[in-house]
């Protein structure tokens, strides 16, 4: 049965159809803004195809996206790509054949090459450390920015979750930063002791600048906005709330000091949290839970990652595990019975 609220079958075109589809995906799951921008712009470039070959909703067939899909491979999209447009657009489908729009699931039996996941790069601790040390401290820019690569290193949190943290979020006395991650999920995370002191020191120095601009204190000044306990704790020098594309920036300016570090992302830092966790010897399950993982096999690549590790570990420790044993180990008096008569 057709739902009502679609109108007439096939009278909807493609830019209602998608606005309807992502306004309930953004009631029903609670998407992000960013996830949803991701959807729009996914089933915005399938319209686009659509629309250049005259296919309309109704008229959507496994043809038409067995070649969406291959002029998306000729655009020289990776296979992920194509898989994440896929999804999104078998969302819209199913919603369409819910609404009557369509009378066939034209996704069925459509689909793609597995394909290996690539497993995320990532920084050894001195590299790390390296970075955070390359930061500028006698600035509040540069303060600001080293709490930041201390919270996204030492609590491993998305950009996203970076940039948004407010001070209702953050308790330094209890060591605690309350994380709201995707689809609005809350989970609580450690606060590190490197990454206090980086956030104590960039506070002060911004209650400091604040007091500056207005030494006498006027309502309404950065100071009084800054005191609310929805306020954002990272801001720009104009005091607006930091960007996930200034954080991005930022980092790459303090990694363009090593070449070795060019490629270096926000969630770079994010990867090194989970890796270096892991090859301490963390419990995979409280990784996930800092992480913010719903299924624990997105945590499970981490382990690839930590295989060099624990190699050296085992090559270390296993008294069977070096290449070659010593000659005097080797040695062995075959003329002579053991001393016990044991075969």
């Amino acid at each position: 049965m057709a739902d009502a609220s679609y109108g007439a079958t096939g009278a909807l075109g493609w830019d209602e159809l998608i606005d309807r589809h992502l306004a309930r995906r953004a009631v029903e799951r609670g998407l992000s803004r960013n996830s949803l921008a991701a959807y729009a712009g996914d089933l915005h470039d399938f319209q686009c195809f659509c629309r250049a070959r005259g296919v309309a909703p109704d008229e959507l067939a496994t043809p038409q996206l067995t070649a969406y899909l291959a002029e998306l491979g000729e655009r020289g999209f990776r296979v992920s790509s194509q898989r994440r447009r896929l999804s999104a657009v078998r969302g819209m489908v199913r919603e369409m054949l819910e609404a009557g729009v369509l009378e066939r699931d034209p996704t069925l039996g459509l689909d793609l090459k597995r394909h290996p996941r690539p497993l995320p790069r990532t920084l050894g601790r001195a590299d790390v450390e390296a970075l955070i040390g390359a930061i500028d401290l006698t600035t509040l820019r540069g303060k600001r920015d080293r709490a930041m690569l201390e919270l996204a290193y030492g609590c491993g949190l998305r950009v996203s979750e970076l940039v948004g943290l407010k001070f209702n979020q953050v308790n330094l006395e209890a060591g605690v930063v309350i994380v709201i991650g995707k689809g609005d999920k809350e989970r609580i995370v450690p606060l590190g002791r490197a990454a206090r002191d980086a956030l104590e020191a960039y506070l002060e120095a911004r209650r400091r600048a604040a007091a500056e601009d207005n030494p006498h204190g006027k309502r309404g000044s950065r100071e009084a906005m800054s005191a609310r306990p929805t306020a954002a704790i990272f801001v720009t020098r104009l005091g607006r709330a930091m960007t996930r594309q200034g954080f991005f920036k930022a980092l790459k300016g303090w990694a363009a000091g090593d070449p070795g570090l060019a490629w270096v992302s926000p969630h770079t830092l994010r990867h090194c949290f989970a890796t270096h966790l892991l090859e301490g010897g963390a419990d995979l399950r409280a990784v996930q839970e800092m992480l913010g993982h719903s299924d624990i096999s997105t945590t499970q690549i981490y382990t690839h990652l930590s295989r060099g590790h624990l190699r050296r570990v085992h090559r270390t420790y296993h008294p069977r595990a070096t290449r070659r044993a010593a000659p005097s180990a080797l040695r062995v008096d075959r003329g002579k019975p053991p001393k016990d008569g044991s075969d």
